[in-house]
């Protein structure tokens, strides 16, 4: 590589365009360049490739170098030092990003498009670069050009600035506040997602509540997922007592809407999508979730699950069918909390915003109990995962599990017991202090306004239902049947001096329940019977009012 790159750098007229083609040929697929590292042979090749390209008038020669750039622009070798303010004036010339009044065709179109994946790349790996791009109006020449949205007929140009926009917020922390209040960001952006709905589906197919008979292309579809992403960091940050961003963003939050319904050129696209809209109404103030449900009218026509006390629930139903696919998928422990976390945060937020989403959400994961004989966590359904991790040793996927599902039951200790069983919800329960049973958090920010019976099944076995492993047990005989006073009486001081003697060596430490509901060390075994009052029963007397 390092002799191709010596005759780039030779810059011999008649044979640099021959040259700069080998190189293409040879690296396209590379993504370290070691030999440049000798003889300053990359910061000669970088000086060669800025001459070429800032005085050529051959775009097609210039396409190529600019394409040697982006290669090369993989690694990180350096790259402070090689870009310069020079370079990034050609990448903002050449790209046309400053140039309002710019129209492309054919032969500038490849040049600018290669010219802004070269600063994408840059920027992506040089923290450095992205902070001068904030200062010499790259950033804002970005975001003019996403304003003009409508007018630009190119769709490449449109996903790279996009892309370009989220590159530096990802990166730049600072700029995410400079593009959302200095530079009205959210607005352009909101408007660039509005602009591509309207060139797909016209605005009454989504103000009927139907699914249109379109979809996003491919292409669209992209653009719209690097939208999201750059939406995405400059909202991590909001003010959610200001009314004018709260009434912004509920504009926000019914356009994600509508991109949570519109169907997609194909199916691994519409996934994708899926996931940046999630990612972003995980930033959504909770109070405007509600935007996401639309009154149900006369002429629509949807299936009894997709309509709850006179709303379409569809963007909501799609949600949980998304949350289904990811348990299904391929997950591991390392993996769970990346995958998993974005989707519970937001059906956790859309649980405690409105009444009538929790009773929803309720009904489609804990309806009444059929199933009794299965432990809480084995099968297939939302309920059984999710009682699944309430054992993960992800700590905050866990926790989110277990408050989502709580909220689901109203904060009831009884009930949560009933649909998961004690032992996975005993961590919820220690670190609330309710390992006594008692509902110390308060129900009164919940309705009861309506009652979930029982079904028969539950009824039926209810007697048989163990409240630690939530489903029910076959009766087993009584081990002590057959034992006289003196024989249980010396197993039950042997399970004593059993336990006493793991308890001195460390092997584990038992604890009581205290007075505030939460597990307290003991330091001999026979503490244990101190204090003991009577548990009420928890799966009798259950009131599943909602």
């Amino acid at each position: 590589m390092d002799v191709i790159a010596k005759e780039i750098i030779s810059f011999e007229k008649d044979t640099v365009e021959e040259a700069v083609n080998k190189f293409l040929e040879n690296a396209t697929n590379v993504f370290q360049f070691p030999d440049l590292d000798k003889d300053n042979l990359r910061q000669d090749l970088w000086n060669a490739l800025y001459d070429i390209c800032n005085s050529s008038e051959n775009n097609d020669l210039k396409y190529k170098c600019f394409s040697t750039i982006r290669i090369l622009s993989r690694e990180k070798t350096l790259l402070n030092s090689l870009v310069s303010e020079e370079w990034l004036e050609l990448f903002k010339r050449e790209s046309r990003l400053g140039n309002e009044e710019f129209t492309f065709n054919n032969e500038n179109l490849k040049v600018a498009l290669e010219a802004e994946k070269c600063l994408c790349n840059i920027v992506f790996n040089s923290i450095s670069v992205a902070s001068k791009c904030i200062q010499n109006g790259i950033l804002e020449n970005t975001l003019t050009r996403i304003k003009k949205f409508k007018e630009i007929q190119e769709d490449d140009i449109r996903f790279f600035d996009a892309k370009l926009l989220f590159i530096i917020t990802a990166v730049r922390p600072e700029s995410r506040r400079k593009v959302k209040d200095e530079m009205n960001g959210v607005t352009y952006l909101t408007e660039a997602l509005e602009e591509i709905l309207s060139e797909t589906v016209s605005k009454n197919n989504f103000e009927s509540n139907t699914r249109p008979n379109i979809f996003l292309t491919d292409m669209q579809t992209n653009i719209t997922c690097e939208i999201l992403k750059a939406l995405f960091n400059i909202t991590l940050h909001i003010n959610e007592k200001d009314e004018t961003e709260i009434k912004c963003f509920t504009n926000v939050v019914l356009i994600l809407r509508k991109y949570l319904l519109i169907p997609t050129e194909s199916a691994d696209k519409r996934v994708m999508l899926q996931n940046d809209v999630i990612n972003l109404l995980t930033n959504m103030p909770q109070q405007i979730y509600p935007s996401l449900l639309h009154p149900v009218s006369e002429s629509d026509k949807l299936p009894k699950k997709l309509v709850y006390e006179n709303f379409n629930f569809t963007a909501v139903y799609d949600v949980l069918l998304l949350l289904k696919s990811k348990f299904v998928a391929d997950t591991t422990v390392s993996n769970q909390h990346g995958i998993l976390s974005p989707t519970l945060t937001v059906l956790l937020k859309m649980a405690y915003s409105d009444r009538i989403m929790r009773k929803y959400l309720k009904a489609q994961i804990l309806p009444p109990l059929k199933d009794v004989h299965n432990r809480p966590e084995h099968g297939d359904e939302i309920r059984n995962h999710l009682c699944k991790l309430l054992t993960t040793p992800i700590t905050e996927l866990r926790d989110l599990v277990a408050e989502f599902l709580f909220v689901l039951c109203k904060k009831n200790v009884t009930r949560m017991i009933k649909y998961t069983g004690y032992g996975n919800a005993a961590g919820l329960f220690a670190q609330r202090g309710l390992l006594g049973g008692k509902n110390i958090e308060a129900e009164t920010e919940f309705s009861s306004d309506d009652v979930d019976s029982e079904t028969e099944e539950y009824a039926e076995l209810k007697h048989g239902i163990n409240p630690v492993l939530g489903c029910y047990e076959e009766p087993r005989p009584n081990p002590m049947e057959n034992m006289s006073e003196e024989q249980k009486e010396y197993e039950a001081l042997r399970l004593v001096q059993l336990i006493d003697d793991l308890t001195k060596c460390g092997a584990i430490k038992p604890c009581r329940v205290g007075k505030d509901g939460k597990p307290e060390p003991i330091e001999h075994v026979l503490q244990l019977q101190e204090g003991i009052k009577a548990q009420s029963n928890y799966h009798n007397a259950d009131d599943d009012s909602d």
